[in-house]
């Protein structure tokens, strides 16, 4: 890392020690850095760590920042770099590497978290209204899709006034009930898009969903009755799934009552993607 980055702002943090760690125990760090993308060049540049943990106070700390930000300050994107360090022996290497993968997915799922929590608009859909991956269409788009699918295959609505368009239809599958999750239609099919429901069932954000596919999140009946239910969900466009168990992101199980799969159609016709609706589903 360049430590003469315009903007830049670095702080290390080291693991916690307890009891169970030897005296000679070596100190690894690990570190982090904040580059803003949109640096203002008629300033000098700020030398603050972001603090994340202190943004998220009430009170004094957030009326000073209320304060002293602007709207150019609220708006302003930036690049969050995380590097992490992990000792092992060359036996363990293997088990070690398993857990630093999980450990770090878990570390970038909080710290967005955090991030949408403390962002100004509070809803997610700032990330849900950027374009999802290179290629695909934005989500107002996508979204449209989804529900005139569904109603296409199935003869209801998946929203009630699905009928509109735009914000509004956004915000309505948003804030759907059950869990809807999009995966791309391809041989091992990867998750790209959900609402608040399907991102929460999965304890995961819009981002690191695409870190997940379809097969890891079903237990073995699960993946057997999606399996058995391939066929049909190809001829006729839609398939209903019984009531199973999956995991989320993080590995718990959660149940769910049942499921609806269906083809996602796109304005030329052709399947864009997958969807699933989880149907009164819960963490056991």
């Amino acid at each position: 890392m360049d430590e003469k980055s315009m903007g830049s702002c670095f702080q290390l943090v080291f693991a916690p020690i307890d009891e169970l760690f030897p005296d000679d125990a070596p100190l690894v760090s690990s570190g982090f850095r904040v580059i803003p993308l949109d640096i203002k060049t008629d300033g000098p540049p700020s030398g603050r760590t972001l603090d994340l943990a202190s943004s998220l106070e009430v009170g004094a700390t957030t009326q000073q920042v209320a304060g002293n930000g602007s709207q150019d300050v609220c708006n302003l994107r930036s690049v969050l770099t995380i590097a992490f360090q992990f000792p092992y022996e060359t036996h363990l290497q293997d088990t070690v590497a398993a857990m630093a993968r999980q450990y770090v997915r878990s570390i970038v799922s909080a710290v967005q978290r955090v991030s949408m929590a403390i962002s100004p608009s509070h809803s997610g859909l700032n990330t849900a209204g950027q374009k999802l991956i290179s290629g695909s269409p934005e989500a107002a788009t996508l979204v449209r899709w989804i529900c005139q699918s569904y109603r296409y295959h199935l003869g209801v609505d998946l929203v009630s006034h699905s009928d509109q368009a735009g914000e509004s239809l956004l915000r309505m599958f948003w804030d759907h009930q059950d869990a809807v999750l999009c995966c791309s239609f391809k041989e091992k099919p990867v998750f790209t898009f959900g609402n608040q429901m399907g991102v929460d069932m999965l304890e995961t954000t819009l981002v690191a969903l695409q870190d997940l596919t379809l097969d890891k999140i079903f237990d073995e009946p699960g993946r057997k009755a999606l399996h058995a239910e391939v066929p049909k969900l190809m001829e006729q466009g839609y398939a209903y799934l019984p009531a199973g168990v999956c995991l989320s992101g993080m590995g718990r199980h959660v149940s769910y009552e049942q499921a609806v799969a269906w083809k996602v159609l796109g304005e030329d016709g052709n399947v864009h993607c997958l969807a699933f609706c989880f149907v009164n589903w819960s963490f056991i």
